[in-house]
């Protein structure tokens, strides 16, 4: 395994950790201020337009597609450590257009969106003209298992007629979204993993009604996680992305990147936790010396920087196989990942939480909102129990001679 940068990747890595530097990391507190000044919670912040202009002009600028010819071209693993970076800031990645859901609802209309749907869809999310949300989960069922939604598609002439209850439709809530993906049953018949089919809904269609704002442990997201009916909502035959019945497959599709994308900001979020513990116990004095001379903390500090490296190269291994072999080759890594990435940032912040006290708690740190988050994550993008279920699968499938 060769986890070496190519010169391009080492000199996008080295520009975009002097523009975080620069320009990201103090923009924070300027973007919380607008955003509790605003009228709407959910607008964009002027000061996240003005670092969107900066990126975009420095040529960090939606790094994270590899298809078409609107992205970076990146490999996953020449991407890696830029999803690393831009994870170091919760408003990071959305400075370099590399934020979800919209990576992903953009991964999927550049890999399966006709020539009509990307013109009309993925242009202007490249372009960060519009934002878009993906209606998947659902809360009169068990969402872990995706065989449970019953959110109905129903074909009828020329249309398809949608009728269903979403929540946590991340993204719904931002003014700019314009697009809705959507999952949801064409043929309960079918086959167990062809029933399901993704269309495209224009955010202003008849028939949704977002019913609330959901928080995430009392915080409120900017963009917004949505608790949405859909009632009698019609769009176009032409709507459908991909064909009917192939959701599953297209979900598949956008899984691998999306869950590296995801663990590599979760480093991003460890490394920043880390960061700020050191910062805080080498100033602090509690019983005549620095809390750094502590044994305990230094234990903290210690146990943080080296789980932080195992799963550095375990989601490196993953982007590696990924890159080498393919999605499929990397389906036990990227599970693993999944797992690993958030159980470990959860733990660093949770040290640097304590470390700092009060203000660990407080909204005087970031790290009282990368603890919901890591929390969050845990469950969103697929509970930790149904990754460790395919790790182990294909675990014990290594061992047929001893099933019974």
């Amino acid at each position: 395994m060769d986890f070496g940068l190519s010169p391009r990747a080492d000199e996008l890595r080295s520009r975009m950790a002097a523009f975080m530097h620069e320009y990201v990391l103090p923009a924070e507190p300027v973007y919380d201020r607008q955003l509790a000044e605003a009228d709407d919670p959910h607008q964009l912040p002027p000061v996240m337009y003005e670092l969107k202009e900066k990126a975009r002009a420095e040529g960090l600028w939606n790094l994270f597609l590899a298809h078409g010819d609107r992205g970076a071209g990146l490999t996953n693993l020449e991407y890696a450590p830029l999803a690393e970076l831009a994870g170091r800031s919760i408003i990071g990645p959305e400075v370099f257009n590399c934020s979800a859901p919209d990576t992903g609802n953009m991964e999927l209309l550049a890999l399966f969106g006709t020539p009509e749907q990307q013109d009309r869809w993925l242009r202007p999310l490249l372009d960060a003209e519009i934002r878009s949300c993906f209606a998947m989960t659902e809360p009169e069922v068990a969402s872990s298992d995706a065989r449970n939604i019953r959110t109905r598609i129903t074909r009828d002439g020329d249309e398809y007629v949608v009728n269903g209850h979403k929540w946590y439709t991340s993204g719904i809530l931002d003014p700019d979204c314009r697009l809705i993906i959507l999952m949801g049953v064409t043929d309960p018949d079918a086959p167990t993993y062809r029933q399901q089919s993704m269309l495209l809904i224009p955010r202003d269609t008849p028939g949704i009604t977002v019913l609330r704002d959901l928080p995430m442990f009392g915080y409120t997201d900017r963009c917004g996680h949505g608790d949405v009916l859909f009632e009698g909502v019609r769009v176009p035959a032409s709507a459908l992305l991909g064909g009917e019945g192939e959701g599953f497959a297209l979900a598949q599709g956008r899984l691998g990147p999306g869950r590296m994308h995801y663990a590599m900001r979760a480093v991003g979020f460890a490394e920043r936790a880390l960061e700020l513990m050191c910062r805080r116990t080498l100033t602090r004095t509690a019983f005549g010396g620095p809390l750094a001379e502590r044994g305990v903390v230094r234990e903290w500090i210690a146990r943080s920087r080296i789980e932080i490296e195992q799963l550095r190269l375990l989601v490196l291994k993953s982007a590696w196989l990924m890159d080498t072999s393919g999605n499929a080759a990397a389906r036990t890594e990227v599970a693993a990942i999944k797992v690993a990435a958030l159980e470990v940032a959860h733990r660093v912040v949770d040290r640097a939480v304590q470390a700092h006290g009060a203000a660990g708690v407080s909204d005087d740190t970031v790290l009282a909102r990368l603890y919901a988050i890591t929390r969050a994550l845990r469950i969103a993008d697929g509970p930790d129990e149904v990754h460790l279920r395919t790790v182990a699968r294909r675990e014990l499938a290594k061992y047929p001679e001893e099933s019974a």
